[in-house]
């Protein structure tokens, strides 16, 4: 059952797509705010959000959703991140 939550979290393009704008929008903001906090606050807005707004076929309780997806977008900022700091190193 968590298995097919992170597996629908992880392939959800609404969510991809926020957190590439996320992640677009710290690399703009990041000489004034930094890059953990706002990163990690990204993280767990669209975690919550999503939920509460498109729970209308849930899988699971609230809770399980937000914590999966808080870990699906972890990693997905990560390597995101990632790509980007190589990107930078290449060129």
């Amino acid at each position: 059952m968590i298995s097919d939550l992170i597996v629908q979290q992880a392939t959800d393009v609404f969510r991809i797509g926020l957190l590439i704008a996320l992640i677009a929008t710290m690399l703009r903001t990041e000489a004034t705010t930094g890059t953990l906090l706002p990163l990690a606050a990204g993280v767990v807005f669209v975690a919550v959000m999503i939920p509460l707004t498109t729970s209308a076929g849930a899988l699971a309780p609230l809770w399980q959703q937000v914590a999966t997806g808080i870990v699906v977008n972890a990693v997905y900022v990560a390597i995101g991140l990632g790509i980007w700091r190589l990107w930078q190193r290449r060129g």
